[in-house]
């Protein structure tokens, strides 16, 4: 099976390192083992060491996984852009003012 490669911008890599870093300050600070966590996840050993460096190629599912598996941390992916204030503001410019009626014949 070939190696797939991800174009990532810097930032977007720097905090998917930042993420993975924290997921495995987490499984530390519980004091669990890569075999427990993998196995929990449904993973290997490989796949979460992918998911604590923050390898790009690995699916956002996976990280799901994990996260789980270290005790409903998963809940946090509720959060991804649920202020997206960038969007509203253009969704907001999108809508059109309500514009005047034509008038009718008058009588």
């Amino acid at each position: 099976m070939s190696k797939r490669t991800v174009v990532v911008m810097p930032e977007t890599q720097r905090i998917l390192s930042i993420m993975g870093e924290q997921i495995k300050l987490a499984r530390l600070r519980r004091n669990l083992a890569t075999e427990l966590v993998a196995e929990r996840a449904g993973i290997s050993r490989a796949t979460l060491w992918a998911v604590e460096k923050g390898t790009p190629t690995v699916s956002i599912g996976t990280y799901a996984a994990v996260l789980h598996a270290l005790g409903g941390m998963d809940q946090d992916f509720a959060l991804v852009a649920k202020d997206d204030e960038l969007g509203r503001k253009l969704q907001d410019l999108q809508i059109k003012t309500r514009g005047r009626a034509t008038r009718g014949k008058q009588r």
